[in-house]
């Protein structure tokens, strides 16, 4: 019986979803999908972030040249940059939770030394270093 159930129920469902009339959002499905990561930009004190991320983590050297592409003044944000959003990333918004319990980690401009770079972790809010090599998330920012 309980079986029977099951296949209205999901019929119900999917004619509920495909009568949904909100307005879709665009986000973004590759790294050079250059107008939609930076959607509509939030202003956080001198800064415009960019609505997305890239929707693919990269190496450090990437990172840099990819925010680049964006546009004129489109960059990674510096180490400092990097904890005003956290700070206000529920403002902010769009920063994935991972596994649905801990932010992602993101790449700063700021060197650490000549092999690694800072980094912000969304969820703890702490800031450590990572090898420029590996593979994190990226925001791009440009100063307003």
């Amino acid at each position: 019986m309980k079986k029977l159930l099951i296949i209205p129920m999901l019929l119900c469902l999917l004619i509920l979803a495909s009568c949904d009339s909100s307005p879709k959002k665009t986000i973004p499905t590759s790294n050079t999908y250059y107008e939609n990561i930076i959607g509509t930009p939030k202003q956080i004190e001198n800064l415009e972030v960019a609505q997305h991320d890239f929707p693919n983590k990269m190496n450090w050297y990437n990172a840099k040249a990819e925010c680049a592409k964006l546009g004129k003044g489109w960059r990674l944000p510096t180490k400092d940059e990097l904890d005003v959003m956290y700070k206000n990333k529920d403002r902010v918004g769009g920063f994935d939770r991972v596994d649905g319990f801990a932010y992602n980690v993101y790449w700063s401009s700021t060197e650490y030394d000549n092999i690694s770079a800072w980094l912000q972790n969304f969820n703890a809010g702490f800031q450590t270093y990572g090898f420029k090599n590996y593979a994190y998330s990226v925001r791009a920012v440009r100063a307003f």
